[in-house]
């Protein structure tokens, strides 16, 4: 037997309505659509980070080393273990908050930080291994499992666009057209790698993202050789973050460093904490991570067509316990929480159907450890064009909706339209939770809602109370 057949074998692949070179095609397009954390992951943590005689640069390399390798190990126990297309790293937000709040802000040491990733990654080990997690998801309102889907997509859109510098940040309206575009010729180049894309996906040519991707990325480095360059930062409302068209960071070789002063920095953490404090930095990670990767299930299994009729995704246990251990790997070696990617629903669409498609974008990333990481060579506009794709294809998932009963459209609408407007999968989720019950009750038909439903509407305000009203800081 091959090693075709025997791919195809462990991870039923036809029995998925998929084929082996479909699922490592999905897994080419998911690795190259979320690949660029392996270059912001380290850009982000390195801002809080700081280790007694070790190079800026140096530390930019051994983040992206802990990077690798987090993602690598969490997507692996994905596909062996849960045999899902689903492809997890270090979640972005997530890692701002570390770096960003903890660290800088309320000035934790970063070491007490990683224990509180540690000691998360251990409770949803725990707690996935007795049930729990699948049973909270399972309480989730109907409309907003419905609704998670078309949210993601709007997240993921928006995201892409701030990366092709389309949209660009303003005073009055938050968001604004790129005041520039014009005269910027990475976003031109984005939107021509745009259109691109769009007519290869409207072909229905195979693999139209990836194609997409490399056209762009290509043109983007014929472009800088001819000498054009990016615009800085002050010129276009604060959207452009490199100076490249190249998009490139920095060159260095991943086999002069060694992770040694990262890895086990967590337990010196662990010594002279306060207690409230870390439990509540444990709890404000535990919290985002669990509806963030929950909601990403729900929402890349609905275009996956994984759901069954409650909504529900079967067997969902499993990825939550590769989320989990994931994050307990990564904040061991010295990175932020370990989630699973909404990036995931490019290789979906793409025909991703099984683990095949999650070993895949392990390997590739596994492989990055031997060559200047790939993400350092695909600009983020050429990447993030695939975001914008696959953004508005997730918005058919609208229709699930029953828009005519207003108990499911306020609940689904407010997860749908907070998700993008607030920059988090989690803040949408709970804004659909906590409005379930309220429209329900005012309807007249709270004997619809679940005890567990209540339960976790307070507990969705109660985290927000925690967050806004300066208690976290208060006691530090």
């Amino acid at each position: 037997m091959g090693l075709s057949e025997t791919l195809a074998e462990y991870f039923d692949v036809a029995a998925h309505g998929s084929d082996v070179r479909t699922e490592l095609l999905a897994g080419l397009t998911t690795f190259l659509t979320m690949s660029y954390i392996v270059v912001v992951n380290p850009a982000i943590l390195s801002a809080a980070i700081n280790i007694e005689g070790i190079s800026d640069g140096r530390l930019f390399a051994m983040l992206s080393v802990v990077t690798i390798i987090s993602a690598a190990t969490a997507t692996l126990v994905m596909a062996l273990y849960a045999n899902r297309p689903f492809a997890q790293a270090p979640g972005l937000g997530l890692n701002a908050f570390f770096a960003f709040t903890v660290v800088l802000t309320l000035g934790v040491p970063w070491q007490t930080a990683l224990a509180a990733v540690v000691v998360e990654g251990l409770l949803f080990i725990a707690l996935t291994a007795v049930g729990a997690r699948e049973y909270v998801i399972k309480l989730f309102p109907e409309p907003v499992k419905l609704a998670v889907g078309s949210g993601i997509g709007l997240f993921l859109a928006i995201i892409g666009f701030q990366a092709m510098r389309v949209v660009a940040s303003d005073p009055a309206t938050f968001v604004t057209f790129s005041p520039v575009f014009a005269k910027d010729p990475v976003a031109l180049l984005s939107v021509i790698g745009l259109f691109f894309t769009f007519g290869l996906y409207a072909r229905g040519v195979k693999g139209s993202v990836i194609i997409g991707i490399l056209v762009t990325t290509v043109l983007g480095y014929a472009a800088s050789a001819m000498g054009y360059t990016a615009f800085p930062a002050e010129e276009t409302g604060g959207a452009i973050v490199s100076s490249s068209l190249t998009g490139a960071t920095q060159t260095y070789s991943l086999a002069a460093y060694n992770i040694t002063p990262l890895a086990g920095a967590f337990l010196d953490g662990l010594s002279n904490v306060d207690a409230l404090t870390f439990s509540l930095i444990v709890f404000t990670f535990f919290f985002v991570d669990f509806f963030d990767t929950a909601g990403t299930l729900v929402g890349v299994g609905q275009v996956a067509g994984f759901l069954d009729e409650n909504g529900d995704l079967p067997d969902i246990d499993k990825p939550l316990m590769a989320d989990a251990i994931g994050t307990t790997v990564g904040g061991m070696l010295g990175t932020s929480t370990v989630t699973t990617y909404i990036e995931s629903a490019t290789g979906v669409e793409e025909g991703g159907r099984t683990g095949l498609t999650a070993l895949a974008v392990a390997g590739l990333f596994v492989l990055s450890l031997a060559f200047v990481p790939l993400a350092a060579g695909i600009p983020s506009y050429a990447s993030h064009l695939a975001l914008v794709v696959i953004g508005i294809i997730m918005l058919g998932n609208v229709v699930a909706v029953d828009w005519d009963d207003l108990t499911n459209a306020i609940p689904a609408g407010m997860t749908i339209l907070v998700m993008p407007f607030t920059f988090s999968i989690a803040y949408g989720i709970a804004a659909g939770i906590v409005s379930y019950p309220i429209v329900k009750v005012a309807a007249g038909e709270g004997k619809d809602v679940h005890a567990g439903q209540w339960v976790l509407a307070l507990a969705f305000v109660g985290y927000f109370f925690v967050r806004t009203s300066g208690l976290l800081a208060g006691n530090l």
